[in-house]
């Protein structure tokens, strides 16, 4: 089969490698019907995280169930299914507290920008739906696997209720589906940080009611302007760099919560500014299980369309091509096709 690999910052390849087997009884083998590149796999190519040798890379999918093993009962093949970027069990206690990203037996899937991709724990990680959707829902259901559900928690963790003021850092595709799950949570005021005009527009789409296009001080300024001098309720931080946890933290009212989800890379929290501040800081990667049944139902009743993130559309022999269009940032995120 097909599989990206990465061999160094910015050497991307589609090569052959064996096809994946059924390995533990718990195993399934899917078929991918698409997938994609994530902003996180751009530390990789930008060379921010070292790649000590060639590896295989992706954690975003969705596909047909073609195997497996004899202790899977959940999904049987020929079903369409969705999955996280972590294999859980969904039964240890972290699981059904409903952070299945802190599984006691997870396992990150790298590896599933590939024609086929051995998902373990299948019971506890894949969600299938009850038909063969449509392709046009190809791009929704897609963008569950991974930013939809980290923009859901992102908002979850922030503690986004019916009437808050939020204000989104990032106008990634995590960052947008921030927006969107805002929105969808009953946010009144939607405040996303942006200075590029497509993504702008959709932030818009999604729901964002104001956008503030200066970055650190300035934006902080801007945002608590925008909030009477107080700040948000709740900030949603969905980069990962110093600069943009501080502007969630100080652009949050006293009491006011920030849930952040970029993967932090260099950021430090002086202890004694979020004692003061009476912030509440909570986030981590995301425990998207926990979130998938819901979001399922709300892309297939026409609720959301968190698609609409995918900008451009490739083959799978042109992944490279994807990775380079969204290091440039010509591109939101890149979905490919098989």
């Amino acid at each position: 089969m097909r599989a990206t690999i990465i061999h160094a910052p910015g050497d991307i390849r589609v090569e052959t490698v064996p096809d994946p087997t059924i390995v533990a009884s718990t195993d399934a083998i899917i078929r991918t019907v698409a997938t994609c590149v994530c902003g996180s796999d751009l530390w990789d190519y930008r060379g921010v995280n070292p790649v000590v040798s060639p590896h295989p890379i992706g954690h975003e999918y969705v596909g047909v169930v073609e195997e497996v093993g004899r202790d899977v009962s959940s999904v049987t093949p020929g079903e369409f299914v969705i999955g996280s970027f972590y294999a859980t069990d969904n039964t240890c206690q972290h699981c059904r507290s409903g952070y299945q990203s802190a599984c006691v037996h997870r396992e990150f899937l790298n590896g599933c920008q590939a024609d086929y991709i051995r998902i373990p724990f299948a019971d506890g990680t894949l969600v299938s739906t009850s038909d063969l959707p449509d392709d046009t829902l190809i791009p929704d259901l897609l963008a569950l696997s991974d930013v939809m559900g980290t923009g859901w928690y992102a908002a979850v963790a922030a503690d986004v209720r019916p009437g808050s003021t939020v204000v989104v850092v990032g106008d990634g595709a995590v960052g947008l589906s921030g927006v969107l799950a805002a929105h969808e949570l009953g946010a009144e005021r939607i405040i996303a940080m942006s200075r590029h005009d497509t993504r702008k527009q959709l932030a818009i789409e999604f729901g964002a009611t104001d956008i503030v296009t200066e970055r650190g001080g300035d934006g902080i300024a801007a945002a608590i302007e925008l909030t009477g001098g107080i700040g948000a309720d709740c900030v949603l931080e969905c980069v990962g760099t110093q600069e943009a946890m501080r502007q969630a933290l100080q652009s949050t009212r006293p009491g006011g919560n920030v849930g952040f989800v970029g993967i932090p890379h260099d950021v430090t929290i002086s202890g004694e500014e979020l004692f003061f501040s009476h912030v509440g800081l909570r986030g981590g990667p995301a425990p998207v299980r926990r979130f998938l049944p819901d979001l399922i139902d709300r892309v297939l009743t026409g609720r959301i369309e968190p698609g609409k993130v995918f900008d451009l559309e490739l083959p799978f022999d042109l992944v490279a091509d994807g990775y380079k269009a969204m290091d440039e940032r010509r591109a939101i995120k890149a979905l490919l096709r098989p």
